[in-house]
Formats: structure tokens, C-alpha cells, sequence
């Protein structure tokens, strides 16, 4: 299944296919990130999905290395949800994909979702911040590809 602009991992490698019209980037200056939904053990990923962003739960001034990462965010960069699955685990729960379209003055991060509500289990691969990224889709080691694809 092919969804509009965003890449298509396959199991295999890393073949790509791109349906995008309005962005046409190489791939290559695309950036991946993996970001969390959870605010003091409330799960905001559905209203995430619902209003068609992400933020953080910080502000700028509590976490200013979190904000200097999110300012990192561009669009055309892709993005996922994920969750925690319990103290000491290693692996980690990707829970919805998307697209960032655009990144505003005040932090909010406006996606695309083009995947809500997944339930994909992954190693954690250390993620267990706000945010993890940029990844560069270079990467070798097949985790971002077990993350991203559809």
C-alpha cells in the first residue's frame, strides 16, 4: 500500500518509492524522528493524531536540549510515535507514522498521520526521551527501517 509522500521501507532493504507532488527532496535530506506522547502518564497520542500535530510536554525553558531538537524539525521529515512498554525494557512500542508539514513559532509541530494507532513492537534502540533524531535514512543497522515502514 502507497501512501503520498511518505517512504516505503521494505522488509528486504531500503527501496523506495515516492507519490509526493508537492516536495521533492532526495531522500537523503529527509530526517526521521522518533518522539513520545506520554504528559505525567497521560497518552496524547490520539489527540495528536485528532489535531494534527505533536509537541512536547516541556516547555522550552524545563527541557532546552529537547527544543533544540524539535527546532531541527523540518518538513518533509518523517516522524513517529512511540511508547514505552515498562521500566527495563528494550524494546519500545511505535504506536503511529506521519509527515511533518511544518513546524510553527510557538513549537507545535503539524503532521500529517499517515499511520494512527499502530502497535508495533521495535528494539529500543535507546529511546526513551522526548525525542530521538535526526536519523538519517543511511541508516545500517535496518532499525529505522523496522520503525518507518508501512
Amino acid at each position: 500500500m502507497l501512501h503520498s509522500g511518505l517512504i516505503i521501507f521494505r522488509q528486504t532493504g531500503y527501496a523506495e518509492r515516492y507519490l509526493c507532488q508537492e516536495d521533492v527532496r532526495m531522500k537523503n535530506d529527509y530526517q526521521y524522528w522518533v518522539v513520545g506522547a506520554n504528559w505525567s502518564g497521560e497518552d496524547q497520542a490520539r489527540a495528536f493524531y485528532r489535531r494534527g500535530y505533536w509537541e512536547l510536554g516541556w516547555s522550552d525553558e524545563q527541557q532546552p536540549q529537547m527544543a533544540s531538537l524539535r527546532d531541527q524539525m523540518k518538513a518533509g521529515d518523517r516522524i513517529a510515535i512511540k511508547s514505552m512498554r515498562g521500566q527495563g525494557s528494550s524494546t519500545i512500542t511505535i504506536k503511529g507514522l506521519g509527515i511533518i508539514k511544518e513546524l510553527d513559532e510557538n513549537g507545535r509541530v503539524y503532521v500529517n498521520w499517515i499511520i494512527k494507532d499502530l502497535n508495533r513492537e521495535v528494539p529500543a534502540h535507546g529511546c526513551f526521551a522526548s525525542i530521538h533524531g535526526p536519523y538519517s535514512p543511511d541508516d545500517e543497522s535496518g532499525w529505522l527501517g523496522e520503525v518507518f515502514r508501512i
